[in-house]
């Protein structure tokens, strides 16, 4: 079988909305919902609403689902009910989607590889550029002033929309009370308007948008901003709100690759994989050490390596980066807590820290889930237990073989490391027959030296279980202990406990013997409690009778 791997996303000067990772969903919590076989069908996913209740993911057929709470009709399906089973989207299949954004309330913007917009759900203040306020209650093509464009990137704020065309230009419209419309007025804009000025004869390569403030980077590195800059978000060594675009003149000299902004904060990444971040710095989202606003780009990691990827999502005051060595960082609000410095994580990509810290737990990027013909050294050594044509010597239990690898033993087992160590090389034998324990319960162990997982009835867990006190193999005890706990039943509870008494299985002997209590009648009239050995039986009366099992 193939895996799900990580890979870095390769940004030239472009955005980051449209840029892919390939990795598995199962992070984020609302995809517990489906099941094994629907995970298997994702290809491009996305976690959005105020809450991360909502998901929207593209199959391999290209089909297009939803599921979740459905706030606003954000999800699409002609109505406002909330659903945990998915729901296709019949406009989108077929439409390749290349890029998604959502905002607050939420809206959904998306483009096509064809270059198509389409945009549903919130709509107050005229977010999906249909010229009207009424919610979307399915996804509808935006058509004016961007039927003759590509758009190959879409970004979204709280309540606004940007749309980003092949050949450079930008697109807004909807709320526009602060000037992030870039309009050089606050009326709102019900359709899509090209922001121009000083942006006219600059070729636009990457967006992004805060809550109510949108960055653009061009061709030659330079950044802009415009809308709201009461946080400094702008960068514009001031705190005045901005109503057309505005260049970031403190980043004079350097290019600019990746832009990332989060609720009311902006982040930058340069060519030399320089990391600078302003604005708003309530929950230490800029990583400067302090929680004191920036209205100018402050350098941060300048300590750490190159940093090769950023990460902010408009919803959150989390800030995430990753260097070139694959070591990801993150700050900001992390579970609610205020980390003011970048904290190296364990996670192997930025879109974990989303997932496991950011509040809400959304998606800050389209993820692309993807299968690779490739196995790892754990999944290698899956497929070569009990295969003739890789072993170099075999068990034979109650007639049967059991093909293994000596190496693969002596580095697992310090039973067989001994057992191999005896022997000189010329004696060793080819086939080593086995009669204290069943065929099962050998063939169990043995391919737990190689997948370290157990999968077996509780019965033969027992014999498990003895054969790992014998083998002084405690992880396997433990394991074998948890099956026989899982499988418990009236019929058997006797013979276990009798087993955990054998084997000096405290813990499992408790939780039996705590079974056998609270369901005396039932157990005391099958086969098994008969067939106890005497003395644990008196042992089992006189403890039940402490435990007052026979009062009235």
């Amino acid at each position: 079988m193939g895996r799900r791997r990580v890979v870095d996303g390769l940004y030239g000067i472009s955005g980051i909305k449209n840029c892919e990772v390939m990795m598995d969903v199962g992070k984020w919590p609302i995809f517990t919902l489906l099941s094994p076989q629907e995970i298997s069908t994702i290809r491009k996913a996305c976690v959005f609403g105020t809450s991360a209740n909502e998901a929207i993911y593209i199959t391999h057929s290209d089909e297009v689902f939803v599921f979740g709470l459905n706030c606003s009709n954000c999800l699409g399906t002609g109505d406002n009910q909330s659903t945990i089973v998915p729901k296709k989207l019949e406009t989108l299949c077929g439409k390749r989607i290349r890029s998604l954004s959502y905002g607050s309330g939420p809206h959904v913007i998306l483009s096509t590889e064809d270059g198509e917009v389409y945009a549903w759900g919130h709509n107050g203040y005229s977010q999906l550029g249909n010229g009207t306020t009424n919610q979307g209650v399915t996804p509808i093509q935006i058509c004016t002033n961007l039927l003759i464009k590509k758009v190959i990137e879409v970004a979204c704020g709280s309540h606004h929309s940007i749309a980003l065309s092949s050949d450079g230009d930008v697109y807004a419209w909807g709320y526009n009370n602060c000037g992030q419309v870039g309009s050089g007025s606050t009326a709102n804009q019900p359709t899509p308007r090209k922001v121009s000025n000083c942006l006219q004869t600059k070729v636009v390569v990457g967006v992004a948008c805060g809550q109510t403030s949108s960055i653009a980077v061009v061709d030659n590195g330079e950044v802009y901003g415009w809308g709201y800059n009461g946080n400094g978000q702008l960068g514009l060594g001031n705190n005045g709100n901005q109503l057309t675009p505005c260049r970031v003149a403190a980043l004079q000299g350097l290019c600019v690759m990746q832009v990332a902004c989060g609720y009311a904060h902006t982040m930058v990444l340069t060519d030399e994989g320089l990391l600078y971040a302003w604005g708003a710095n309530t929950y230490g989202q800029l990583g400067t050490g302090s929680k004191s606003n920036q209205l100018s780009p402050v350098q941060i990691m300048m300590e750490k390596e190159r940093v090769v990827e950023i990460a902010a999502c408009h919803s959150a005051h989390t800030s995430a980066a990753k260097t070139q060595s694959g070591l990801v960082y993150m700050w900001g609000q992390c579970r609610g807590q205020s980390v003011v410095l970048p904290h190296v994580t364990h996670f192997s990509c930025t879109d974990d820290v989303f997932a496991c810290f950011s509040t809400p737990a959304v998606m800050w990027r389209l993820l692309s889930v993807e299968h690779e013909d490739f196995l790892t050294v754990t999944e290698s050594l899956k497929r070569e237990f009990d295969s003739p044509e890789t072993s170099d010597l075999k068990f034979r239990v109650d007639g049967k073989f059991i093909y293994v690898h000596k190496a693969v033993l002596k580095i697992r087992c310090e039973h067989f490391r001994t057992m191999f160590q005896s022997y000189w090389n010329e004696d060793m034998k080819e086939v080593i027959e086995i009669d204290q324990f069943s065929y099962p319960v050998y063939r169990a162990f043995l391919e737990y030296l190689y997948t370290d997982s157990v999968d077996l009835p509780p019965e033969d867990a027992i014999g498990l279980l003895d054969l790992a006190t014998s083998y002084c193999e405690n992880r396997l005890k433990k394991l074998c202990q948890h099956l026989i706990k899982r499988g418990i039943t009236v019929e058997n509870a006797f013979s276990l406990l009798s087993a955990a008494v054998r084997y000096d299985a405290e813990d499992l002997e408790e939780f039996c013997f705590k079974f056998c209590v609270n369901h005396l009648t039932e157990v005391t009239q099958t086969a098994a409690f008969w067939q106890m050995d005497g003395s644990l039986l008196k042992e089992f009366i006189a403890k039940a009778s402490k435990y007052g099992a026979f009062k009235n």
